[in-house]
């Protein structure tokens, strides 16, 4: 269900949008020991969701199963599609006008980077300031929309700005997202401040050295990983968790999914031999320390086909033969 959805990557040159993507890649390789497909185009960036709870749920089933080791935490993934640079004039054909046009036409969000560092060594070809530059793509984007009136429109997909910032801005980088959706008609949740250059650096490093860094500068959270939150978000996805010896899993689903169709992203038997679904609450599932006490608390709901599954929901599902 969720492996085509695809998170365009646009921008005029030199704004850092092959520095961001590499940095997305480094995030995809570290994760391929739990990547769930055999093989993708070199130009897609399949990363991983950052989800405390999986570590929270495998500690739980270790201890509740009394295993001599950790079930694997398989996050839920979110796909970047590195789309040719665009210039003004891209909707006559200009440039890669036509190129970017039928990339961009494939994915379902399109993450718009526009340059707000201030590197001297790096040309600024085409590009003034943030907000002119966001214009220009919008622009490119409405009149492509208008000479092909029959394709699904462009404008019309949903959209995050990233904001590729020097790192010296980055303890400031909520303020200047918020600036920033303010003087464009977002909402704050679709702007997010990356200084693609550091978080290039911090792929290359281990996750204890990361967070070292991460206090040196003073933030707590690396911004790639609240770029793919807001992503998966932007997507109107939510994941429900599963707990068990094999693994604990964060499965993407569409918001508003009923538990039968949710069963299918499992195995697509599932559809149809769907019998019900034991939820529980995360908290629930934690405060009882697993199934067994969970459903002896009476924290386990037993739902029908028709029950819309909430993200966080833990749940196990009862399938026929």
């Amino acid at each position: 269900m969720s492996s085509n959805l695809e998170v365009g990557i646009v921008g005029l040159p030199n704004v850092g949008k092959s520095t961001l993507f590499n940095a997305l890649l480094k995030k995809q390789a570290a994760y391929v020991a739990n990547f769930p497909f055999a093989t993708i185009e070199p130009n897609v960036g399949v990363v991983p969701v950052p989800d405390e709870r999986l570590k929270v749920l495998s500690d739980i089933v270790k201890t509740s199963e009394a295993l001599s080791f950790f079930p694997p935490e398989v996050n839920a993934t979110c796909e970047f599609l590195d789309i040719a640079g665009l210039i003004k004039g891209a909707s006559k054909g200009e440039g890669l006008g036509n190129k970017f046009l039928s990339h961009i036409r494939e994915v379902d969000a399109i993450c718009h980077v526009v340059r707000a560092f201030s590197d001297p060594d790096i040309i600024k070809q085409g590009v003034t300031n943030p907000k002119d530059d966001f214009e220009v793509v919008k622009i490119e984007l409405d009149l492509a929309d208008l000479d092909h009136p029959d394709a699904p429109p462009l404008s019309g997909k949903p959209i995050l700005v990233v904001l590729n910032i020097d790192e010296a801005d980055l303890s400031r980088a909520k303020e200047l997202e918020i600036d920033f959706a303010k003087g464009n008609n977002l909402d704050t949740d679709q702007v997010v401040a990356v200084c693609a250059k550091t978080e290039s650096e911090l792929s290359e490093l281990t996750k204890e050295e990361q967070v070292s860094y991460l206090n040196d500068l003073g933030i707590k959270e690396s911004a790639l990983d609240r770029l793919i939150k807001k992503a998966f978000a932007t997507l109107g996805l939510i994941t429900f968790l599963t707990a068990g010896e094999k693994e604990v899993r964060a499965w993407t689903i569409k918001e508003g999914i009923k538990a039968q169709e949710a069963s299918g992203v499992i195995h697509t038997d599932f559809i149809k031999k769907f019998i019900k679904a034991d939820v529980c609450d995360l908290d629930k599932f934690v405060e009882a320390s697993g199934w067994k006490e969970a459903r002896e608390k009476g924290y386990v709901r037993s739902e029908g086909r028709d029950y819309i599954v909430k993200d966080g929901d833990v749940i196990e599902f009862k399938i026929g033969s």
